[in-house]
């Protein structure tokens, strides 16, 4: 049976949805970006855009740059909220020491989960993040977003937070981070009855259900995973919004032994789709795979001469079941 969500799903409309124009998106140019400088000294933290990968430094300071060229009445908490952070963050640098401190407990109404309270220790600093709540937010399933969603969710975090998001870290969930308390209940009014979008668990609760992107794209998966998650995620909201555990607690699903959502390692209830019937094997792609003809890793060691291609070595011997042998030329 196909997976059918449970309640009617409304397609978002960005343009009527919208809070920025496109001018206002787009009002810093690159060579303003490589004159900005943040109104705190930050060199430990510039480092971090050195090297050859990408930093969350030099898309903060975009973000930065962004907000400090919008007008006041076009921001509903502090303008300079990205660079107190970086600020904040350049002191725990010097100090050796977080200045994050916890304490207070703040959500929204009916839920004890989704909200971390976070203030700053040093307020008089750093006024912008003197409160810096993050938010998570309960992805759909397998993280599947079209761009009209996406734009809608990052004008309501410009225009109520901080602008800043962690996109999906181990657990799943998308993290708003930083926002004041009195901006708690709107961004949650906003996520609930425009986007459709639940938050998130977090605390001594069930933390949000994720599964990795199983039969919608993946000819590997053995198990709906997507309606497996959604079921759940459904069937446990009390227990996911309303923590009563003496500790956390995960499902996640994998729709195959790969575990592309690290059930294994991340959850403590972990589902993972197994093949039921006879082993199927390719002899012929065998064959190829030992004489070289399919390279090895998918050509991943392509650059060095690791010598000839052992398949006990590379494959049998490395079985943990020893499930497999050869026999007569096959496996």
């Amino acid at each position: 049976m196909m997976f059918e969500p449970k309640e009617p799903q409304k397609k978002l409309k960005y343009e009527e949805l919208r809070i920025y124009t496109d001018e206002e998106l787009n009002n810093y140019t690159e060579e303003e970006l490589k004159e900005f400088k943040c109104k705190h000294p930050i060199p430990d933290v510039e480092d971090l855009e050195k090297g050859p990968w990408p930093s969350f430094v030099a898309d903060a300071k975009r973000e930065a740059l962004h907000r400090r060229k919008l007008p006041d009445d076009r921001l509903l908490i502090g303008k300079y909220v990205v660079e107190d952070t970086l600020g904040q963050l350049q002191l725990s640098f010097d100090h050796g020491e977080t200045h994050w401190k916890h304490g207070g407990i703040v959500g929204v109404f009916g839920y004890g989960g989704g909200v971390i309270g976070r203030y700053s220790d040093v307020p008089e600093k750093f006024p912008d993040i003197a409160h810096f709540h993050t938010l998570r937010v309960n992805q759909p399933a397998s993280k599947f977003y079209d761009t009209e969603y996406l734009r809608t969710l990052c004008d309501l975090w410009e225009f109520r937070g901080s602008g800043m998001f962690n996109f999906h870290g181990s657990t799943g969930d998308i993290i708003f981070l930083g926002t004041t308390t009195e901006q708690l209940e709107p961004v949650f009014y906003e996520l609930t009855h425009v986007l459709q979008q639940d938050l998130g668990g977090s605390g001594s609760n069930l933390r949000t259900p994720s599964c990795c992107v199983g039969k919608a794209r993946c000819e590997w998966s053995c198990i709906d995973t997507q309606d497996m998650c959604y079921e759940l995620t459904h069937y446990y909201q009390d227990e996911l919004h309303r923590p009563a555990f003496p500790y956390k607690f995960k499902f996640k699903f994998d729709g195959c032994p790969n575990c592309c959502v690290a059930s294994i390692a991340r959850a403590d209830m972990s589902f993972i789709g197994t093949w039921k019937d006879d082993i199927r094997i390719d002899q012929e792609a065998v064959q190829a795979y030992i004489n070289g003809e399919i390279p090895p890793n998918g050509g991943a060691f392509k650059g060095r001469d690791w010598g000839k291609f052992d398949i006990y070595k590379e494959v049998i011997n490395l079985s943990p079941t020893k499930c497999m042998w050869m026999e007569d030329g096959k496996l």
